[in-house]
């Protein structure tokens, strides 16, 4: 399976995020899974990319040419895909990606997850997304879905592909649920 991880490549400044993003590549590493994501070498996403392979996984890297000539490329990676912009980027990742997690992160974080939740919903894919919430970071975001629910601007069920966890056991059976 595909696991396409949106992250920040920046540390946070809380250890638990880093740590959080070595759970998951050590999940996806010793699942059998491959991990799809925006091919950083540093920050949360470096940190993802090295726990998936030093626990025996893949790692395909989507990465903007621009990024590479700057310097920022993850060359570790079992796959790199080079894209002429950050678009294309995000459409690889939509594309090669079975289930969607965002990990905590900035704006960057942000805007992919908020497109791919929109992309999800419309149909274009079929696949849950978990924001992995790690210290709680993501509780003011789901506080802002539950007041979109309340004001009636999604009906009920229409988001019941999307959960809030940092459990990786609640994650695990979200997915099997979700897929199968």
């Amino acid at each position: 399976m595909n696991i396409t991880v949106f992250a920040g490549a920046a540390e946070g400044k809380s250890p638990e995020y880093m740590k959080a993003a070595a759970e998951v590549g050590r999940w996806i590493g010793e699942k059998g899974h491959v991990l799809v994501y925006g091919d950083g070498k540093v920050g949360m996403m470096g940190e993802v990319a090295r726990a998936t392979l030093a626990a025996g996984g893949k790692v395909t890297g989507i990465i903007p040419q621009f990024m590479i000539d700057n310097g920022w490329e993850n060359t570790d990676v079992t796959e790199m895909i080079v894209t002429n912009d950050m678009s294309e980027r995000k459409l690889k990742m939509a594309e090669l990606g079975d289930v969607f997690i965002a990990l905590p992160g900035g704006i960057g974080t942000l805007e992919e997850a908020a497109d791919m939740i929109s992309w999800i919903r419309l149909g274009l894919y079929k696949a849950p997304f978990i924001f992995f919430n790690t210290l709680g970071c993501y509780d003011k975001l789901k506080e802002q879905y539950d007041r979109m629910f309340e004001d009636k601007f999604y009906e009920a069920g229409e988001l019941d592909f999307m959960l809030f966890s940092d459990d990786i056991q609640e994650i695990e059976s979200f997915i099997r649920l979700y897929i199968g």
